[in-house]
C-alpha cells in the first residue's frame, strides 16, 4: 500500500489523539511555578538564617538538586512530571533528573561502565550544545568588542 504525503498526513490526523494543549500549558506553568517558588522560600529561609544572598541563591540550586534526584530515585519525579510536563524541564530539577535517571538505569552495569559512562546520555548533547555555543557567543562578542 503506497500513500502520498497528504494521504499520510490525513490518516496521521484521523487516528492520532488529540492532546489538550490548554490544560498541559495550565499545568506546565503551575508545577514549574511551585519549583520556583520553593526555589524562592528556600533563598528566603536561606537569607533568615543569615547567609548573604549569592550564597542564598547557592543553596537553593543545591536544595533543588538534590531534591530532584532523591525524587527520581524514589520514581516520584516522573510522576510529578506526567502532570506538570514541561515544567519540571525548564527549571534546574529538569537537568538534575536528566543526569539522575541514566545513572540508576545503567547502575547494573557497574560505576564505570554503567553509572560513569551513561549518566550524560541525555544531558551531555544539551551540555556540549550549551558550552560550544556560549564559546562562539564569546568570540563573537570578543570581536565585536575589538571593532
Amino acid at each position: 500500500m503506497s500513500l502520498t504525503p497528504n494521504e499520510y498526513e490525513q490518516l496521521n490526523k484521523k487516528y492520532s489523539p488529540s492532546s489538550p494543549t490548554w490544560k498541559n500549558c495550565l499545568m506546565a506553568f503551575l508545577v514549574g511555578g511551585l519549583i520556583c517558588t520553593l526555589g524562592q522560600v528556600i533563598v528566603n529561609i536561606s537569607r533568615s538564617l543569615g547567609l548573604p544572598a549569592d550564597e542564598a541563591s547557592t543553596a537553593a540550586s543545591i536544595s533543588l538538586i538534590f531534591l530532584a534526584s532523591l525524587l527520581t530515585g524514589l520514581n516520584i519525579f516522573d510522576n510529578i512530571a506526567k502532570v506538570g510536563g514541561a515544567g519540571t524541564l525548564v527549571p534546574i530539577t529538569g537537568f538534575s533528573n536528566s543526569i539522575t535517571a541514566p545513572a540508576l538505569e545503567f547502575k547494573s552495569e557497574g560505576f564505570i561502565l554503567g553509572l560513569g559512562a551513561k549518566m550524560f546520555v541525555i544531558a551531555g548533547p544539551v551540555l556540549v550544545y550549551g558550552i560550544t555555543a556560549s564559546i562562539v557567543y564569546g568570540l563573537i562578542l570578543y570581536l565585536f568588542s575589538i571593532v
